[in-house]
């Protein structure tokens, strides 16, 4: 490897983990605060995709403009989701959570196959191709505004859970829920504010994935395994610890995948379990949590 090829394989990386850490940011802050193991939530990037696939080729409306209708309408479902069906099993044993939100993932995937049909799709644009040279490293200008926003909406969203009212009331109570409830926190609308702000975050994730690279109904299996992945190692419920994970997952994809494409999977598993074994909590989060919410 070059210096050029380096720095090709570099900016693809850290373009690669500002999606990622948004891929996984709505999963982590689900497991951390609800303690739900949400497997659901590649399904629900998926249907992000297929949204913003749909305003695009149908209605006419440009991807990035229509970023927000996507998330609006992926927070109203997730809300109505958690409201509907997970409140009624937030007490229940963690394998019984597991079993409700694959159910849910897996209805969401034959939703989306019997409106979409499971031909490949992609968001297409006339400015899809345009690209900025620098030094010999071609840095795609749609790739970059990916990763320009994953980074804001992180960011975004750090600063909504520790400056505001409703941020601090879902930190509170993934922290300790008895003395969330002994200050007033309603935690039944707290945990469907989450479950929604969580799906709207993995419906801009995905309308941001069906900008850069092509999308099928079944996908979301993949997104959940790089949320689990990014969210162990980086830590539950924090933010930033989210977006560590989430660059380096994607460094080692890339620069293990420039080497040896059939084993970057592979690697980023092995570091999982070796972390697992010496830092459970990940790199920078607190202890994993028995998955009991009382």
């Amino acid at each position: 490897m070059n210096s050029i090829q380096f720095a090709q394989t570099l900016v693809n990386g850290i373009i690669l983990g500002g999606v990622l850490s948004l891929v996984a940011l709505g999963f982590s802050i689900v497991w951390g605060i609800m303690h739900v193991v949400n497997l659901a939530h590649g399904a629900f990037i998926v249907l992000g995709s297929y949204i913003t696939y749909t305003l695009y080729t149908s209605l006419g409306i440009d991807p990035f403009l229509g970023l927000p209708l996507t998330m609006i309408t992926l927070f109203v479902v997730g809300y109505a989701t958690e409201r509907w069906i997970i409140h009624w099993v937030i007490r229940a044993p963690l394998m019984a959570k597991f079993f409700i939100t694959f159910g849910i993932g897996m209805l969401l995937e034959n939703l989306i196959l019997q409106v979409w049909k499971a031909d490949v799709r992609s968001v297409t644009t006339p400015y899809s191709g345009a690209s900025l040279a620098i030094g010999g490293v071609n840095i795609p200008l749609v790739k970059l505004a990916a990763l320009a926003l994953s980074i804001l909406m992180v960011i975004v969203f750090h600063l909504f859970l520790t400056r505001t009212r409703q941020g601090n009331a879902i930190r509170s109570t993934g922290m300790d829920l008895d003395a969330a409830r002994l200050t007033g926190v309603k935690v039944a609308p707290i945990y469907a504010l989450t479950f929604g702000l969580s799906t709207m975050l993995a419906g801009a994730a995905g309308s941001l994935v069906s900008m850069t690279t092509s999308f099928t109904p079944d996908a979301g299996a993949r997104y959940t395994v790089y949320a689990f992945l990014v969210s162990v190692l980086g830590g539950l419920g924090n933010v930033p610890a989210v977006l560590a994970g989430g660059m380096i997952i994607a460094l080692i994809q890339v620069f293990v995948g420039f080497y040896a494409p059939a084993l970057k999977d592979a690697v980023s598993f092995v570091l999982l379990v070796v972390l697992l074994l010496l830092r459970p909590q990940g790199l920078f989060g607190k202890p994993f949590t028995s998955g009991k919410a009382e």
